[in-house]
């Protein structure tokens, strides 16, 4: 009796393991690939509770969730020969989950090292200036190189971004100078054009002017008016340029109408002055003086 129930004892612990080791829990963003005696199950398992053949089943689960990769810098030379470092991260996901287990040991490995050699050639063929300005399409080219090889992996990459581009000292220094003199070179040009733009107003302004005598003599009182509204201790009285020229073109028509200087009178040879004509002189004799 006691060997009947050991035996009943072990044959129900033994059903138990059995029973436990044939259930597998398949996650909602898993799926389960399936290899009975090491043949693959042309079946992939689906999310829920599924159950396996004991010792002769063996289930690998491929989650199909977004894995973000980041990618280590990677030291390279552009085409104009400028020595930088590049990191980036790359987005990618299994459509596959077959391929992904059978065709390739470690996807996620995989996809790494196809990342950084993608990297470092891509970086490669561009220019400097053209990773520094035109980050989209050296993305959009990284992604289409990468997916490439990951593709017969059952590997489909979303999205590659790169994150930061590491520049030497002396590039730094370079492209900070470039920027500034670039910087200076706009600021005078708008001066340049601001100035023009002020000139055609004053031009336009003075032509209308021109026009009402009166709208001259409003400015100069509106001039007068701004200044001594600013409390200060010295007024400034700006003196109108019509007024000078008013006053030379009266000088110069008195001048004209102004008659001629009379001639000099004649000196003698000393440089003296000449003497004034006195009428000659009458004498007469006396008669006492008579011999």
């Amino acid at each position: 009796m006691e060997v009947a129930l050991i035996v009943i004892v072990v044959v129900v612990v033994l059903a138990a393991i059995l029973a436990s080791s044939s259930l597998r829990l398949v996650q909602q963003y898993e799926r389960g690939i399936v290899l009975r005696f090491g043949r693959l199950l042309s079946e992939v398992r689906q999310p829920g509770l599924r159950v396996m053949i004991p010792v002769a089943d063996r289930m690998r689960k491929v989650s199909i969730q977004t894995i973000v990769l980041d990618v280590p810098s990677q030291g390279t030379i552009t085409r104009d020969n400028v020595t930088i470092g590049v990191d980036a991260v790359v987005y990618f996901r299994v459509d596959d989950p077959v391929r992904a287990v059978i065709n390739v040991e470690n996807y996620v490995h995989a996809t790494s090292q196809v990342a950084q050699t993608s990297l470092r050639s891509v970086i490669g063929r561009a220019d400097l200036d053209t990773l520094l300005s035109d980050r989209a399409r050296i993305n959009d080219e990284l992604r289409d190189v990468i997916d490439a090889p990951t593709e017969d992996w059952g590997i489909t990459v979303e999205r590659v971004e790169i994150k930061d581009i590491s520049l030497p000292e002396s590039m730094r220094r370079s492209m900070s100078r470039q920027a500034e003199a670039e910087r200076d070179r706009r600021a005078r040009v708008i001066a340049a054009d601001g100035e023009l733009q002020a000139s055609s107003k004053l031009s336009e302004a003075a032509g209308t002017m021109s026009g009402t005598p009166g709208a001259l003599q409003l400015r100069l009182l509106q001039t007068v008016t701004d200044v001594a509204a600013e409390k200060n201790s010295t007024l400034v009285m700006p003196f109108p340029v019509e007024l000078l020229r008013f006053f030379e073109h009266m000088s110069g028509d008195r001048a004209a109408s102004s008659p001629e200087p009379d001639e000099p009178a004649p000196v003698d040879h000393a440089g003296a002055e000449p003497l004034p004509d006195v009428p000659p002189a009458i004498t007469t004799a006396d008669p006492g003086d008579r011999p």
